[in-house]
């Protein structure tokens, strides 16, 4: 019988998740959720010194809001519990101690003092990258090195040490990523990793293939930063003996910049004027400590669903022109092998134009209330129904739902100063005459649809001689007090009749200079 698929997403809680992780956590739930399988999440916290408070919470909100639901976590529990490897922090020893008595393992007692001579002998040796390794690890103080009473003793008295993996030195490690094919490395490029630290807790490479056997781990789909240690891991999978059942890898592309320079990084985001986390963080500057503020998509007006589609394509492709998914028709969709090995260049255009495909594709009823919403704060009043009319003519120019308010301010107030260009260009004589006898007819006009109020301002212009194209931009601007906007009938018979004529009319007098 085949293995049930299980993925995981394991984050450390080191700061704000970077958007670079929440693709990885969505490409592991679509992976799942594709093939029936689980997805768990498991909190990689072995390196304390590096724990911001607040990190864990920020991961926990930040999936939620992206709709990625998890099977097991340190939040939801499950059957391979605990899920935060601080927890786990008991069970790691015995395993580190198995590949010592394994012979693939052993304990070094070398002093920071020691390491950096060693690594300056090299240096000086003209090796271009020093390292604890099969060659190196002969002249160092080690269990390999160092007679075995020596060793027991300096054991026994509590001498500091680590526990490092013995990588053999001429041999070729070979695995089959499932995005990159073949990867092939020769044992002579891999150091002999530090496994467990001298403060009793594992290093990375040790608790991740620990707990991703334990917890049945099928697949590991990661970043593609973690390639150079993939050789690694598929050493400790066999020297445990677990080969049989070692996950199946996938090294996902590397995010760029939008100009392709490097990877995107956290510093980018606030520098380059967007987002690069989901949800807003609150942190603290590294070097002043003052309080900083990092930009969210979320605070920023995005859809959940618009920045998932969008991170979806950054990596992979359904083969087809359709680029607009819902998150089942991401999962119907997803297959690992249409996921790209090249890197994928960040493209914030791109998101805001999914942004406004998901406005645009929302009830006019759903878009009213982020304008009611924002009536509210601003204590104006509104109807239901006159908020659908103006969520229904301005949602093809809006690309957040904030744009409701600052983009449809004249809807509820009239203009206290107008586009001085257009009044320049396009105010004069006979334009104000027309408009005047327009305002003038208005208010009794008993057909206020937009078609009704074109007809009538047709009508009075014929009388006056002049083309409805001459003297538009310059009605739409002593109306709304811009040059641009939706539909010009719409809004007047939206705002009214009575009310759009009041503005022509005080036009006239405020823009007399300019009918000389």
């Amino acid at each position: 019988m085949e293995r049930e698929v299980r993925v995981r997403f394991a984050p450390s809680p080191t700061g704000p998740l970077h958007i670079g992780g929440v693709r990885t956590a969505l490409y592991n739930y679509l992976l799942a959720r594709k093939l029936g399988g689980k997805m768990l999440l498991r909190i990689e916290d072995t390196d304390q010194n590096r724990f911001v408070p607040g990190a864990e919470d920020y991961i926990r909100e930040s999936l939620a809001w992206c709709g990625i639901e998890l099977d097991e976590s340190p939040w939801h529990g499950g059957p391979h519990a605990p899920y935060r490897q601080s927890e786990r922090k008991p069970m790691y020893m015995q395993y580190a101690m198995q590949l010592i008595e394994s012979g693939h393992a052993y304990y070094a007692f070398d002093t920071p003092e020691e390491l950096d001579a060693m690594r300056a002998r090299l240096t000086a040796a003209k090796v271009p990258n020093p390292q604890y390794n099969s060659i190196t690890r002969s002249q160092m103080r080690n269990s390999i090195t160092l007679p075995e009473d020596e060793v027991k003793q300096m054991l026994d008295s509590g001498a500091p040490y680590v526990i490092r993996l013995k990588v053999p030195r001429k041999e070729e490690v070979r695995f089959n990523d499932l995005i990159r094919g073949w990867v092939v490395v020769h044992s002579s490029s891999i150091d002999d990793k530090v496994l467990m630290k001298s403060d009793g807790m594992p290093t990375y490479h040790l608790a991740n293939i620990v707990d991703d056997h334990l917890m049945e781990i099928t697949h590991v789909i990661r970043g593609e930063e973690w390639l150079p240690s993939a050789p690694l891991h598929v050493l400790l999978y066999r020297y445990f003996g677990w080969e049989s059942t070692m996950p199946q890898f996938a090294h996902l592309p590397l995010l760029l910049k939008p100009d392709g320079t490097g990877k995107l990084s956290k510093r980018d985001g606030d520098r380059l004027g967007f987002p690069v986390f989901p949800l807003e963080w609150h942190g603290t500057d590294a070097e002043t400590g003052q309080p900083t503020v990092s930009s969210g998509y979320r605070e920023s007006g995005y859809l959940p669903e618009a920045f998932i589609n969008f991170l979806a394509f950054l990596g992979w492709n359904p083969g087809t022109q359709q680029e607009i998914f819902s998150m089942d028709e991401l999962i119907e969709a997803f297959s690992i092998d249409r996921v790209s090995k090249s890197p994928a260049r960040f493209d914030q255009n791109k998101v805001r134009w999914y942004n406004e495909q998901y406005l645009r594709a929302k009830p006019d009823s759903e878009l009213a209330q982020y304008l009611l919403d924002a009536l509210k704060e601003h204590n104006i009043e509104c109807s239901e129904e006159k908020a659908v009319q103006i969520a229904s003519v301005m949602k093809e120019r809006v690309t957040f739902p904030n744009d409701f308010w600052r983009e449809a301010q004249y809807f509820f107030q009239a203009p206290e100063s107008y586009d001085e260009q257009v009044a320049t260009k396009k105010w004069n004589a006979s334009t104000a005459a027309a408009l005047a006898a327009f305002a003038q007819e208005l208010p009794a006009h008993t057909d206020s649809s937009p078609d009704g109020i074109r007809a009538l301002l047709t009508a009075v212009l014929e009388r006056q001689g002049i083309k409805i194209g001459q003297v538009l931009q310059a009605l739409r601007m002593v109306v709304t007090g811009v040059a641009a906007g939706p539909d010009l009938m719409a809004i007047m018979s939206i705002i009214g009749t009575q009310e759009t004529a009041q503005r022509i009319q005080v036009a006239v007098e405020r823009l007399a200079q300019y009918a000389q």
